[in-house]
């Protein structure tokens, strides 16, 4: 069982290239993968095909770990090919182990297929069942295998592999971005509601998939546009080609793209994520106002909408954290006091910021409400006065299924606990939360999923 956080997680990050050159694209897909490290950090891989010299032939190296871990100049330079697809993973369904690292790939009667996934399908269980059927062995428990069997399959009865796709993306159900690589071509699909981002770049000759705009400008290379909900892209010599699989007319793009889950830099469906944040901070100070001397943030996700309460109260904004970078993840400590040392290793309170000041300290979120705890019990030893906190998103309440890490409800502090009974047991002077009704003010009128505050849930 997972020892949850008091931080959610985004599944995966997905990144690929076609080049029509000769040259190797995976310096390329290392960098894309470092640029999106933050979206999974349990295991990294690289999948390439040299569509110019034996057709099919895949090269691939997967592992456990950072990508800059997984990877050295020697693995880099082994991996030969023009078109290429990478992976950096953070399991929310299958365990952490190397046989779900991702991309997947295989050989059969009608070529070679790699797959790299991000996202969650709630109904695999039914997909795996039918697959199964049909003699399918699986090697892991990670979605994106059974779904890149799906495909092969379904190839075996099509003239081509979009073919395949657009039989197989129908059944599906759940928030996805795939990438989809065999010997020509590289293939982008997105779920039908948008869920989950993917969006398509260029350099110079290349065309490129990300997750998120910040990996391609990684790579020096220009935002083109966001693979739009239900709709498959295809590169190959002849260029771009769009075919339309899913057609629904709702949308609902995963709000906590907005609120953590995205770099600062990204653009994601024409919203910036850095404005989204500090528009949200603003929002939280005109719901909950308070009498302070200082705002500032938890490192790193609460900074940004600590900038904007700010803006928005009037009162200063100052860092009250040094963060040691250098300490180990806290939410991979199994147990409840490894965590809590891991967080006093990890971040110090700056004591002449607090120090007899009333203070606002925000944060994105807060699950269990442990470490936030631990801050605060930080806080008040350095000599704060006072400590309101202040959440730039809802209360969690509900739990996620397609593709974030929301744990079941025995898990959610806000989902046990009434706000005042929260306060008591932080050990903190007042607590606000953003509310449902302000995301207008963060992402105007995009239409989003936001079922783990209200239960509202698009599928």
């Amino acid at each position: 069982m997972r020892a949850y956080s008091d931080k959610v997680h985004e599944e995966c990050g997905v990144f690929g290239v076609w080049s029509p050159g000769t040259a190797s694209v995976a310096q390329m897909l290392y960098h894309g993968l470092v640029a999106l490290q933050h979206r999974g950090q349990e295991s990294a891989g690289i999948v390439v095909c040299d569509s110019h010299g034996v057709i099919g032939n895949i090269e691939a190296y997967k592992g456990m770990g950072l990508v800059n871990e997984v990877f050295s100049e020697g693995t880099l330079a082994k991996l030969q090919g023009n078109i290429g697809i990478g992976h950096v993973r953070y399991s929310t369904a299958g365990a952490s182990t190397i046989e779900n690292a991702q991309p997947v790939f295989f050989s059969y009667s009608k070529g070679t297929l790699a797959l790299a996934h991000n996202g969650n399908i709630s109904n695999i269980q039914q997909l795996k069942e039918q697959l199964i059927q049909k003699g399918a062995v699986f090697k892991g428990t990670a979605d994106s295998e059974a779904v890149a069997y799906a495909i092969a399959m379904e190839r075996m009865q099509q003239d081509t592999v979009e073919d395949a796709i657009s039989h197989v993306i129908p059944q599906l159900k759940g928030g996805y971005a795939l990438l989809v690589m065999s010997p020509q071509k590289l293939i982008g699909v997105r779920d039908s509601l948008g869920l989950k981002p993917l969006c398509i770049g260029k350099k110079e000759d290349a065309y490129l998939f990300a997750s998120e705009s910040a990996a391609l400008t990684s790579v020096d290379a220009e935002f083109v546009r966001d693979v739009l909900p239900g709709e498959m892209v295809t590169i190959t010599e002849q260029g771009l080609q769009s075919r339309i699989l899913k057609n629904e007319k709702k949308k609902a793009h995963c709000i906590f793209e907005y609120i953590y889950f995205a770099r600062l830099d990204s653009v994601l469906d024409g919203i910036g994520v850095y404005d989204a944040r500090i528009r949200g901070g603003k929002a939280l100070a005109k719901r909950y106002p308070v009498e302070a001397d200082v705002v500032t943030g938890v490192p790193e996700s609460g900074l940004t909408a600590a900038v904007g309460y700010a803006e928005q109260s009037g009162i200063p904004f100052k860092l009250s954290f040094y963060k040691n970078s250098y300490v180990g993840r806290t939410f991979l400590k199994p147990t409840r006091e490894e965590r809590v040392r891991s967080v006093h290793m990890k971040l110090n309170v700056i004591q002449s910021v607090v120090k007899g000041k009333r203070v606002v300290l925000i944060d994105d979120s807060m699950v269990r409400g442990t470490t936030m705890a631990n801050l605060i019990r930080m806080m008040r030893k350095a000599g704060a006065v006072e400590v309101h906190v202040r959440i730039s998103s809802p209360p969690f309440l509900y739990p996620c299924y397609y593709g974030t890490d929301v744990p079941d409800n025995s898990q959610l502090i806000a989902n046990q606990y009434s706000v005042q009974e929260i306060c008591r047991k932080i050990g903190v002077d007042s607590l606000g939360y953003l509310e449902v009704e302000d995301f207008t003010e963060m992402t105007g009128d995009l239409p989003l999923c936001r079922a783990c505050f209200d239960q509202q849930y698009p599928i």
